[in-house]
């Protein structure tokens, strides 16, 4: 027995009426949809409740998986603490779950649980299920900090896992869309939000699962969408299969998203494994890029497979430029995966011999030793997009208003404490932004003096 339904719901607290005390009116037709899905869901009766929630616990690099018999939780800190919880977990198949994780060494499991209550993005689904249905145990997972990719295929191990046990189980990817639809709402305004909103409800009513990889991280933090990676979990548990989907709402009455769409397996269609699709073309763009590098980029290319594959650092080889051995500068060594950053190490000044050896050098650091991320492996090789900048001649400057984020990297200091960040980073779009971000590299607090520097790269894609 596969999932046999999939529900995309909002998780508002105030449409849990004892929560609203009537502004839960104002999303009467998220409401009345809630209570379409509570509908089908008590006539499916479900052995297991599957729910993905922005709001459990959730990592960066590791999807967590809650573990015990039990959890409770309640709305109080809604002001509503007599609407209370207790689910039983479905130990058996989050054992299973965590059981094909590990075979597959994915990122996930039942470890580092920080809080045992229910969150109010599980809360909210089951306030409107156990009015209907008071059956079925329930599996609750965060989601992480990882890229797409990595959570369709955490959507591909839950189905596993319930296929593995023959569960009757549904899922309910829980999540809003865009916080910022309205000036009036509590987060404001941002033109990204509408077209988020729009975008993702065309695409989910569709179950066009494959267009969920063409909404750019960047793009999504500007929306503040909420609930985008719940979304690619849910597509990810029916690769492979044809799905007829259907919108039953969509408000923005309060400045936040509420979409509500419901999908059901319709049998095999060897036309909708997205991922494969996806990674497909991730593969062909990169090696798109890799074969137009310039010699820079080709060098970091050169080095980072030469360590990853074997542990060795190469030597220069003969075909670099003349003045990649004269010239002395400080490198800055990005690598990308996916859209998501992989690995950034660099030097502000020059430490070697060379501009040469200072990208080899830094190449292998970012690959293997950025302490952000795991080292990368053989398998994500084909999968990379690097770029190399070379540092200015870092010059001193009286305020931010000699900076440019486009045009000037900046160096913020005090004291030993040095933070840099480079110029024309995505999602970087303000001057105050790009200081900050260098504050914090750096652990000097907002309100510490500091002295400034900015300089110019010439940057290699």
């Amino acid at each position: 027995m596969s999932i046999l339904a999939a529900y995309m719901v909002p998780h508002p607290p105030m449409i849990v009426p004892a929560v609203g005390r009537g502004s839960e009116a104002d999303v009467a037709a998220t409401t009345a949809a809630y209570e379409a899905v509570a509908d089908e869901i008590a006539a499916l009766q479900p052995e297991t409740i599957i729910i993905t929630s922005p709001h459990s616990i959730l990592y960066y690099d590791y999807f967590h998986v809650s573990p015990g018999r039990k959890a409770k939780g309640s709305f109080a800190r809604f002001g509503a603490p007599s609407i209370r919880f207790e689910e039983e977990y479905d130990q058996e198949l989050v054992d299973e779950v965590c059981r094909i994780a590990m075979d597959r060494s994915f990122r996930a499991g039942t470890l580092g649980e920080r809080d045992k209550d229910l969150d109010h993005g599980t809360m909210v689904p089951l306030w409107f299920i156990r009015n209907k249905y008071s059956g079925g145990r329930i599996v609750r997972t965060g989601l992480s900090g990882m890229p797409l990719s990595e959570h369709y295929k955490f959507g591909q191990i839950l189905r596993d896992a319930v296929e593995a046990l023959g569960r009757r189980a549904v899922l309910i990817a829980s999540g809003d869309l865009s916080h910022k639809l309205q000036d009036y709402g509590p987060y404001g305004y941002a033109p990204e939000g509408p077209v988020y909103d729009e975008r993702i409800m065309d695409v989910c009513s569709r179950a066009a699962f494959g267009e969920l990889f063409d909404f750019e991280e960047n793009f999504c933090d500007k929306a503040a969408e909420c609930g985008h990676r719940s979304f690619v979990i849910m597509a990810g548990a029916f690769d492979g299969l044809a799905v007829e989907a259907r919108q039953l709402s969509h408000e923005d009455v309060t400045g936040v998203g509420y979409g509500i769409c419901t999908f059901h397996p319709a049998g095999p269609d060897e036309g909708r494994h997205f991922l494969d699709q996806y990674l497909r073309r991730e593969r062909e763009k990169a090696a798109a890029r890799r074969a137009t590098a310039d010699p820079y980029v080709r060098l970091a290319y050169l080095s980072t497979e030469s360590y990853v594959r074997g542990r060795e650092t190469v030597t220069v080889p003969d075909w670099v430029p003349e003045e990649m051995l004269t010239e002395r500068a400080g490198v800055f060594v990005s690598i990308h995966k996916q859209g998501s950053l992989r690995g950034c190490i660099g030097t502000i000044s020059p430490v070697r011999r060379c501009v040469a050896e200072e990208i080899i050098h830094n190449a292998v650091s970012a690959a293997s030793q950025d302490p952000r991320f795991d080292p990368i492996g053989p398998d994500e090789l084909d999968l990379l997009e690097i770029n190399v900048d070379v540092l200015g001649k870092p010059e001193d400057i009286a305020s931010t208003a000699e900076l440019d984020v486009k045009r000037y990297g900046v160096i913020v200091s005090r004291g030993s404490r040095r933070g840099l960040l480079l110029p024309d980073l995505e999602g970087v779009d303000t001057v105050e932004q790009q200081v900050s971000i260098a504050r914090q590299k750096a652990g000097i607090r907002p309100e510490e003096p500091v002295t400034l520097q900015r300089f110019e790269v010439i940057r290699h894609v």
